[in-house]
This record gives C-alpha cells, sequence and structure tokens, in this order.
C-alpha cells in the first residue's frame, strides 16, 4: 500500500492529537554490541547464537550497532528527528550480571549517561526492564520455567527503581513475554531453545508473576514514572466458518493474546476449551493473592503490534486434544501469521493473499492496528488504561540512490498508514474491520491511545534473522557502524516538525 501520506508529513502532522507521544524503540541486545565489555555477562541470546544453525544469517551480536559506545551520536540524531520519547531496555546481564546481587558499576555508568543525555535534549525515556536477554546464570537453573525468575525481575526492577527512579518518564516491566514463551521455550526458535510444545504454558504463570512483583518493587521504590506492560498482541480470525477453523483460531487467540491480557486486566486467566482441559488445568490452581499481584492497576497498557493472524485448522491434527505448537522463523521474520505452522498439530497459519507483504512476510494491513485496538477496548472496556503502542515498524529493502540517500519508500508508507490510524484511534470510536473474528464483538469501542514508538530507531540484530531483516530509521553500515539517514527518517522529522 502506497500511504496517501507519503509524501504529505505537513498534512498527517494536522492530526496528531495534543499530547500525543511519538517515539522511537530499541532493545539492548539488539543494538548495544559491547557484549564483553565492562564486566558484561553472557545472556541466554549469546549461548544460543552461539549454536551452529540457530541464526539464519549465521551472525552475531557482538558489535551490531555500537550503541554503548556511539550513544552520543545516536542522541544527536534522536534530538534531530524530534522525537519526544526513546524506549530502550536495560540489558540485565550487563547491569546485574549474575541476575541477583548488586549492579555493575559500570552498567550504572553508561545508563546514567543515556538517560542525563536524553533529558538533556528533552527526550522523555521509557525505560524496559527485560526484552528477551535473561542473565545465563538465571537459565541455568530452569530460566521462565523456575517460579524463582520472578522474584529475580522484582528484585531487578527495585535495584533499577533506586538507580534511575528519578529520571525515567515511563517504565515497562516485560517486553512481549508471549513471543519469549512461544519462541523460546515452545518451539525452541529463539533462546533459551527449549521445544516444550504445549509444556511451555508453565512459563506464563512465572512470566505474569514476575511482572506483578515488578510492579510492587517499582512502587515500593517510589518511582515517579508511569508503569505498564508491553504485550504483543495480533488480530485473529479464521480462514473460513467451518467449525473447526473456528475452534483453532479461538484456541490460537486464547493462547496468543487472552493468556496474558486477561490476568493483568480482569485478574483471572480465560476458561480453556473443554476439550484441553489437560493443558489448562495449571490455570485453574493459580492462587487468588497471586492473580491480585499479577492484576495490580497499571498507568498504561503497552500494545505491541506486527500483524494480523489468519489459523485454520491442520487436517493432520487430531481436534483441540493435540497439543502442540511449532514456529517457522522468529519474531524478526513477519506477523504471527507469518510464523505459526502447526503440521500435526491443531492449527496451522494461513495466507493473506489480499494483501501486500513488507520484507520479512508481514501483511502491510494497517486497518488490523484498528481492529487490535478494537478488540481491546471489546474485551477489557472500562478495565483496560491507556494504551501505548510501544513498537510499530517494518522491514523493507533499503534502496540506495546514486548520490548515496537510503530511498526505503515502504517503510515510510507503512508507518504514515499505522500512524494515521494511530491518529484516528484517539478521537473517535474504531472498531475492527470485515470480518468479526474471534473477539465475540461486532460494535465499535473508544481506546484512549496516548503514544506510539516505532520499530527501530536504529538497523539491529532481529533476533534469529540476525542482520538479514532491518528495521531502522538510521541505516547503520555493518563495517563502520556509521549511521545514515533513510527517507523514513527524513519524512518523520519533517512530520514531527510540523506540529
Amino acid at each position: 500500500m502506497i500511504s496517501e501520506w507519503l509524501h504529505d508529513p505537513a498534512g498527517l502532522a494536522a492530526l496528531v492529537p495534543a499530547h500525543f507521544t511519538i517515539g522511537a524503540q530499541t532493545s539492548a541486545f539488539q543494538v548495544e554490541g559491547a557484549v564483553r565489555d565492562d564486566g558484561r555477562e553472557p545472556s541466554t541470546w549469546d549461548i544460543f547464537m552461539a549454536q551452529p544453525g540457530r541464526i539464519s544469517d549465521d551472525s552475531y551480536a557482538a558489535i551490531t550497532a555500537d550503541h554503548y559506545h556511539r550513544f552520543g551520536d545516536d542522541l544527536r540524531f534522536m534530538r534531530e528527528l524530534g522525537i519526544d520519547s526513546y524506549r530502550f531496555s536495560l540489558g540485565w546481564p550487563r547491569l546485574q550480571p549474575a541476575g541477583r546481587g548488586a549492579a555493575n558499576r559500570a552498567a550504572v555508568a553508561f545508563y546514567d549517561r543515556l538517560l542525563d543525555g536524553l533529558l538533556a535534549v528533552g527526550i522523555r525515556p521509557m525505560l524496559t526492564l527485560h526484552h528477551f536477554d535473561l542473565p545465563e546464570p538465571l537459565q541455568h537453573v530452569g530460566g521462565w520455567l523456575n517460579r524463582d525468575t520472578a522474584s529475580r525481575l522484582a528484585d531487578f526492577a527495585y535495584l533499577a527503581a533506586t538507580t534511575f527512579g528519578d529520571r525515567v518518564d515511563s517504565w515497562v516491566t516485560l517486553s512481549e513475554p508471549v513471543t519469549a514463551m512461544i519462541e523460546g521455550y515452545a518451539v525452541g526458535s529463539h533462546a533459551p531453545g527449549a521445544s516444550l510444545k504445549m509444556g511451555a504454558l508453565a512459563v506464563v504463570h512465572n512470566q505474569l508473576l514476575g511482572h506483578g512483583l515488578a510492579v510492587e518493587a517499582l512502587r515500593a521504590a517510589d518511582v515517579s514514572g508511569r508503569i505498564g506492560i508491553a504485550n504483543l498482541h495480533t488480530p485473529v480470525e479464521p480462514s473460513s466458518d467451518r467449525r473447526e477453523d473456528v475452534d483453532q483460531a479461538e484456541l490460537f487467540d486464547l493462547i496468543h493474546n487472552r493468556l496474558y491480557a486477561d490476568p493483568i486486566l480482569l485478574g483471572r486467566y480465560p476458561d480453556a476449551p473443554e476439550e484441553t482441559p489437560d493443558v489448562f488445568s495449571l490455570f485453574r490452581e493459580i492462587e487468588p493473592s497471586e492473580l491480585r499481584t499479577i492484576s495490580q492497576p497499571l498507568d498504561f497498557y503497552g500494545l505491541s503490534y506486527s500483524g494480523p493472524t489468519r489459523i485454520r485448522s491442520s487436517s493432520a491434527a487430531g481436534g483441540l486434544a493435540a497439543t502442540g505448537l511449532s514456529v517457522t522463523g522468529s519474531r524478526a521474520s513477519g506477523s504471527p501469521a507469518a510464523r505459526f505452522s502447526a503440521p500435526g498439530f491443531p492449527f496451522v497459519a494461513a495466507p493473506w493473499p489480499e494483501f501486500a507483504t513488507t520484507g520479512d512476510g508481514t501483511p502491510d494491513a494497517p486497518v488490523f492496528l484498528a481492529a487490535a485496538l478494537a478488540e481491546l477496548g471489546a474485551r477489557y472496556g472500562e478495565a483496560l488504561p491507556p494504551v501505548v503502542i510501544t513498537s510499530v515498524g517494518a522491514s523493507c529493502a533499503d534502496v540506495v540512490d546514486v548520490e548515496g540517500a537510503i530511498n526505503d519508500e515502504a517503510r515510510t508508507a507503512y508507518l504514515a498508514e499505522h500512524l494515521a490510524v494511530a491518529f484516528a484511534a484517539t478521537s473517535a470510536a474504531i472498531a475492527a474491520p470485515g470480518a468479526t473474528g474471534v473477539s465475540g464483538s461486532t460494535g465499535a469501542a473508544r481506546v484512549a491511545v496516548s503514544g506510539l514508538y516505532v520499530r527501530s530507531l536504529l538497523d539491529g540484530w532481529e533476533w534469529a534473522r540476525g542482520y538479514e531483516t532491518p528495521y531502522g530509521l538510521l541505516h547503520v553500515n555493518s563495517r563502520t557502524q556509521d549511521r545514515t539517514p533513510k527517507r523514513s527518517y527524513r519524512w518523520l522529522q519533517q512530520l514531527l516538525g510540523e506540529r
């Protein structure tokens, strides 16, 4: 889709609601590099990427964008871009290398300089506590399969809060825990590389308990910033109206979306399909006190958005009682629809031939961002706090012209359309397009959307896809780490300047 706003950023700027935050996003492991510097110890991803065949281009994140050493340059680009906020994550293996104990003073100094630099140029920090890179000593004793990891995240939150809490505008406890569960523990395409199939559901409660305990720790430290979480949501629809396709779409929606959002926003786990009582039995045995910890009120709810998912029943499956998940690719390799397939399992991803795709296979269908927001509003109503779109972006080919400029028109159009959807969501009720999906709601719902973060400020290391799928507004030379603004950067810069 070529956006009508591609050549009219000033026109789109006129639609930006008052007090709407526009920011850019990165994560520590993807851009920092410096994996052996200043006391940093290995994370689960250091171990995973060293295993042959794990990363599609056989690359390493040892240097990546070298943000650790070049953050001063990146601050200049952020200031010139004109963003309101920068979302980044703490490198847990850098700040607390053993996953417990005192802070690494060299890491504290780095994050101090970054936070102070952001504030000096008028950019509000959004700090994510944990974005996939678990310290290896915690993984050695089970990682998120070990209930104690929830307590470790709480201690890490308190350490971060007492060290940086006076300078952080917004806190994110966990980034996309469903991605870590499915790709890291169910099918093994992400670190730590476990293939537990439905057994990976044991991870869910530990992650959510960690979130709740981290919220308590941040508030105990009396941080001044807002507190939330970033969950990856995908609108789900069946590939047909056949009962088996509808059943599998509902199951996928429950696992991917509701299993995380319901406990946080409603204080309870969703009811499981009758055909799978054993798989979900652990969620019927949760102590009410733990659900109260998980469902503490939040200041915002983070929506990470990639794309929609279309599901059909797998003809090889034995119905809903068949248990298993399979992922092809990675979080960076397109929408949930492109990532999931299930030969021998209950559901399989169906294609979206009616939509063009981005460079990594994501359907270019911005109307489904409206669908994701509408479903959140319809399901959770008054329980839904203001929504921040914590991640939206596109991978596409970067074309260098004869003058050395990088023309990423497809990414620019993608961002324009998704920004337009987000702006519209702040001023009117929105409804899911076309099919009603599996949310059970056909009407419109009002959702307060207060901001959007572009994925990503920098070309970085995109997890299991390595450097194959760049997302950045800034091109990063793989040999020199020099930064070059792309067309998308210049377009967003003009939009922000016209507000």
